[in-house]
């Protein structure tokens, strides 16, 4: 059973600028174990942004950001992978020349234990050769070990690809780029849930996606939530952030000007001035 009082993510006065634009302003807020948290707000207001300081593609000018208790804000991508984080993007990314299990595949090697040894090298850049080239020895003659962990990786992708059931599990080896874009999508987060991450990030996963697949995809986040898995998620589709969050964070210019459960900031003045009015103006939502 998850522990609800357990503090995945810790994020604290995380602030950037971009040419002296202030994109996130100050913002601070936690993310417990088996909680969905959903970031929303006008398009430019410091969502993905947010997303892509907790991942380590960008740098924060100040603040700090702990992953279960470790401090990433200044770590790697890679390195905050291995701490346990996997996550989609805004734009799909698949590799389309690799199948769809081996896109899926490549989502385990933050697990690889066997077929990467030395890997705490990786850390030290005049070391990292050492690491690389053991890995590359490994693939060409694995050992009993190797071979045994292999075997575990094609279990694990099959699971994952029958989590999306006949979405993707009968697309196994077919090219990623023959894909549907729903398909896309979803080959995506089964990636981003093979490494088994304690926090799952999601940049509106089911963005371009039709009503149809839109609820499909819900059914499935409803399921990860009832397995456990912490998802931190920015998505504008708000009846989804509704149905699935159990805390909003709301944004505008950078700054947080709401939190709390869907029912309240879905009523919340600031809300609804900053987001859910303006929408509202233009395609009637209520």
């Amino acid at each position: 059973m998850t522990d609800r009082s357990e503090i995945v993510l810790r994020v604290a006065n995380l602030r950037r600028t971009f040419d002296g634009v202030t994109a996130v302003d100050g913002v601070s807020f936690d993310v417990h174990a088996g909680e969905v948290v959903s970031i929303i707000g006008p398009n430019g207001s410091g969502k993905t942004t947010t997303l892509n300081l907790v991942a380590g593609l960008l740098r924060p000018d100040a603040g700090a950001i702990e992953l279960a208790g470790r401090r990433i804000e200044h770590a790697s991508p890679e390195q905050i992978a291995d701490a346990g984080l996997g996550r989609t993007f805004q734009n799909g990314r698949v590799f389309g020349g690799l199948t769809v299990a081996q896109n899926v595949e490549v989502g385990m090697h933050p697990r690889l234990a066997s077929a990467r040894p030395l890997r705490g090298l990786l850390r030290f850049p005049v070391l990292r050769w050492i690491p690389l080239l053991a890995e590359l020895v490994l693939a060409l003659v694995p050992t009993p070990a190797v071979r045994r962990e292999r075997r575990e990786i094609t279990e694990q992708v099959d699971a994952q690809l029958r989590r999306f059931s006949d979405r993707l599990a009968p697309r196994h080896d077919e090219l990623a780029y023959r894909l549907s874009y729903a398909n896309r999508r979803r080959t995506e987060i089964a990636r981003a849930l093979a490494a088994d991450p304690r926090l799952l990030l999601l940049d509106e996963p089911t963005a371009g996606m039709n009503p149809t697949e839109t609820a499909e995809v819900l059914d499935q986040l409803l399921a990860l939530k009832a397995a456990g898995q912490t998802i931190l998620l920015v998505e504008h589709k708000l009846d989804l952030v509704m149905t699935l969050s159990d805390r909003v964070l709301v944004m505008d210019d950078g700054a947080l000007i709401a939190q709390g459960a869907p029912a309240d900031v879905r009523t919340n003045p600031a809300v609804v001035e900053a987001y859910l009015g303006r929408r509202s103006e233009r395609s009637g939502v209520r």
